[in-house]
């Protein structure tokens, strides 16, 4: 996670908290390099079903994930209102299929809480720590984990 210090000197980690239907989660800031409005993907044959197709980003080609249908919550319909996450994991961009983009948090290291070990299966083996903010559960998601799983 991205780090830096307020001015009291308290380092913090800087995520992207968005939406996936009832559920939010968050990635770390640095990863993300923009947030960009719901653009219809171009399918590829024999793709994953999370990865509705592919689509242009300035010339480069970009995969598209659903991250509700890989994390496990069932396909998205997208709209108008959903948001594709552009984000950077070493040299390769994808773009993740979210509901919406809700928050930029600041947190503290010691205020993450570790995933429980009986949901550690399927897609919510990238949450890897939980958050709460104001009342609300927030999972942490490692993307350098799933692009790894995803994408080789």
């Amino acid at each position: 996670m991205s780090a830096y210090s307020n001015e009291a000197g308290v380092s913090l980690n800087e995520l992207v908290a968005f939406r996936l239907g009832d559920q939010e989660f968050c990635i770390d800031i640095q990863t993300v390099s923009e947030i960009r409005g719901w653009t219809p993907a171009t399918p590829l044959p024999q793709a994953p079903d999370f990865v509705p197709g592919v689509i242009n980003l300035r010339g480069a080609v970009l995969p598209v994930i659903d991250l509700s249908r890989f994390l496990g919550f069932g396909p998205t319909e997208p709209t108008a209102r959903h948001v594709i996450m552009v984000a950077r994991v070493g040299n390769e961009a994808v773009g993740l299929l979210v509901d919406g983009v809700s928050e930029i948090l600041a947190i503290k290291n010691e205020e993450v809480q570790a995933t429980p070990a009986v949901v550690a299966d399927s897609g919510a083996r990238f949450v890897k720590g939980l958050i709460t903010v104001e009342g609300r559960m927030i999972g942490i998601i490692s993307l350098a984990d799933m692009t790894a799983a995803t994408l080789h």
